[in-house]
């Protein structure tokens, strides 16, 4: 190897970090304090959680429109808020919940910053026009914002963002106005454009569905604090806390105390005993089962599976849940499952019906109280 290769040193693999960084407002109220973040170069986090829990202040913070009143953020390994702060800030666009696009054409509005950033004229239709057709609007370059669907602004929005080649890409609930077909389709065309471009993205959004469409990770921030940081079907399936397995969609969240450690056993209301596949680290632990992991049958009937636990008991409530219907089964212990139209008529299912539930160890996550 070359001496001078050798001797280089290498690239951080993280596009952003922060440590120990603390928001505060004028009236010394926290808006956020996190010991530690880090953005992958590459990668699409979304940071998920409530309304309140300080997201969008973070967000600005990592935008470089907020100094934070405490702590360390690096981009690009060098400290953010030294040496050529404003150079950094170009380097990094921003997406709002509001479009935010002036009364002019769609071609003007993502041709404003190439012109704010003194680019030859020459080269600005060509980009404009790149940008509008990976986004899907080239069709409407003539046309005025604001005539523009909610969709359409927003697609002109990305545009008008993507259009400056930015090396991090900040999303703060972009989707938040619009309808649901809308954000489906602009959803799908921004993930598979993300993707191609290997862009550094952090999505906000409140909305878990978002994140599992479009993240390779997720940071749960809650009461202004990053609760967990993991890939997304991890932290779906394993969330570390009974208000994380609440927020990530987890309904089956039930105390239970360890009978056998070595069993895998956990005894839950009503005496009843679940098992898991995980080996428990306390005595006293919180019972984490995802709804749609939850079989549904008819009671006694002795199917070919490889689940552990099943428990008889009579429905609770069935109430419709998007495309599918919530069933709440009683077995001594609440249990919610997820079941289509057509399982629910097959079953012949209304309230009191005698069933019998079945999941597997797997299925099972222990949380300790």
């Amino acid at each position: 190897m070359n001496e001078k290769m050798a001797s280089e040193p290498m690239a951080s693999e993280n596009a952003l970090s922060l440590s120990r960084v603390k928001l505060r407002t004028g009236r010394d109220k926290t808006l956020f304090d996190v010991d530690e973040l880090d953005v992958r170069r590459g990668e699409v986090l979304c940071l998920i959680g409530p309304n309140g829990a300080g997201k969008s202040s973070l967000l600005k913070v990592l935008a470089l429109l907020e100094r934070p009143s405490d702590g360390r953020l690096l981009f690009d390994s060098a400290p953010a808020w030294e040496n050529g702060m404003v150079a950094k800030r170009r380097r990094i666009a921003i997406v709002f919940q509001d479009p935010l696009l002036y009364d002019t054409t769609v071609f003007e509005n993502v041709a404003a910053g190439l012109k704010f950033r003194r680019v030859p004229r020459r080269e600005i239709a060509g980009k404009v026009r790149m940008a509008l057709e990976m986004l899907g609007v080239a069709h409407l370059e003539k046309q005025r914002a604001r005539y523009l669907s909610g969709g359409e602004a927003q697609r002109v929005s990305l545009a008008r963002a993507l259009v400056l080649e930015p090396e991090v890409f900040l999303l703060d609930e972009p989707f938040a106005g619009l309808d649901p077909e809308a954000t489906r389709r602009l959803l799908s065309d921004l993930r598979a454009l993300l993707s191609k471009r290997k862009l550094t993205t952090v999505f906000v959004t409140h909305d878990r569905s978002e994140a599992v469409a479009i993240a390779d990770r997720v940071a749960v921030m809650m009461e202004g604090r990053i609760r967990q940081v993991g890939p997304v079907q991890e932290v779906l399936a394993r969330p570390t806390t009974p208000e994380i397995a609440a927020f990530v969609g987890v309904e089956n969240v039930l105390p239970g105390k360890v009978v056998s450690k070595e069993e895998r056993a956990v005894e839950v209301a009503g005496g009843k005993t679940v098992f898991a596949s995980e080996r428990p680290n306390a005595s006293d632990v919180f019972v984490s089962i995802r709804p749609e992991d939850i079989l549904v049958d008819e009671p006694g009937e002795k199917r070919k599976s490889s689940a552990r636990n099943r428990f008889e008991g009579n429905v609770s409530s069935i109430s419709p849940a998007g495309p599918h219907f919530r069933i709440e089964v009683d077995c001594g212990f609440p249990l919610v499952s997820f079941l289509t139209k057509r399982a629910v008529e097959d079953l012949d299912l209304a309230p009191g019906s005698r069933v019998q539930v079945l999941f597997k160890a797997t299925a099972v996550h222990l949380i300790d109280r």
